[in-house]
């Protein structure tokens, strides 16, 4: 059992590892380019590495406060979980606008004569705003509600300050707990995954008819051609990036659900690590999907001065 545990912090610390990499690379990528020039939809990228970094490093900083201690400050385990919660919730929430908005983009792109509402660089910045607030407002909540046992002290055992906020203390949750752990669910779990697999899909649709439809005009010169093809052929490996990074958030995600409803931490000894999986799988891999498939992670793009 000692062997397997240690095993998992290995496993652990490498999942960290790569997305920590990954994460900061895409960023780079993206600041490399002057911030006035740089488009909606690579911002979007940007406050998802933002987000994913967030959550990785405070998980790992949760985690080695729990090696070194055996108590916690109530206040610090309250900050701790919220940014956690914050960080994932931020990450999912521009996953979110990634797909609508990689929609919008491919939805009648040869018949728009006016761009989508998130090509403008100030309502970019407006909606991200306003998916921020509503992730800070959704995790809030971590303060003022408390699992049972835990009013009034100053100081909690180090168990009780788990990185899920949800886990309450033995096998009683007060109902406050369970309204909010559903309604948290609900709202930035399951609604997000709605939304991802029904735009997943449309946009599927979108690409086959375009692959059916699409053919170079006849008025078109040479050059316009090509560069109508390379255009073309940009915005479907991208799309195609998209696409294969949403196939991942469906698939994480679903099994996150699955594992949250299903599973108590009380009869499972891995139930922390196990989480920590399901959690960062996305954050640490989607850099490397979205990096490479918007040729984000090309040599050039890190010697730009």
């Amino acid at each position: 059992m000692i062997y397997f545990s240690v095993n998992l912090l290995g496993l652990r610390v490498l999942i960290s590892c790569i997305g920590l990499v990954g994460n900061v690379f895409l960023i780079l990528a993206i600041i490399q380019t002057k911030l006035s020039r740089v488009k909606s939809f690579e911002f979007f990228l940007l406050g998802l590495s933002a987000a994913n970094l967030e959550e990785i490093v405070i998980v790992n900083i949760h985690d080695i406060i729990i090696l070194k201690t055996s108590t916690i400050d109530n206040w610090l385990c309250d900050m701790l979980q919220f940014l956690t919660m914050f960080g994932e919730i931020t990450s999912i929430f521009f996953t979110v606008l990634i797909c609508i908005f990689r929609g919008q983009k491919l939805r009648d792109v040869d018949k728009r004569v006016n761009p989508i509402y998130l090509d403008n660089a100030r309502s970019a910045w407006m909606v991200s705003g306003l998916f921020v607030m509503v992730a800070t407002l959704l995790c809030l909540p971590v303060f003022a509600i408390k699992p049972q046992g835990l009013q009034g002290n100053t100081t909690s055992n180090i168990s009780s300050c788990a990185p899920n906020f949800f886990q309450c203390i033995g096998n009683y949750c007060p109902i406050l707990n369970r309204v909010y752990k559903y309604t948290f669910i609900v709202v930035c779990y399951l609604l997000p995954l709605i939304i991802v697999t029904v735009t997943s899909c449309l946009i599927i649709a979108v690409l086959l008819s375009r692959r059916k439809t699409v053919t170079p005009g006849a008025s078109e010169t040479g050059s316009s051609q090509f560069s109508t093809k390379n255009k073309d052929q940009k915005l479907k490996r991208s799309t195609i990036a998209v696409l294969a990074a949403m196939g991942l958030f469906q698939v994480d995600w679903s099994l996150y659900l699955i594992f949250q409803l299903t599973v108590s931490h009380s009869d499972y000894a891995f139930w922390a690590e196990t989480e920590f999986f399901l959690t960062t799988s996305y954050t640490s891999i989607s850099p490397y999907v979205y990096g490479i498939g918007n040729n984000l992670f090309l040599c050039k793009n890190f010697m730009k001065k």
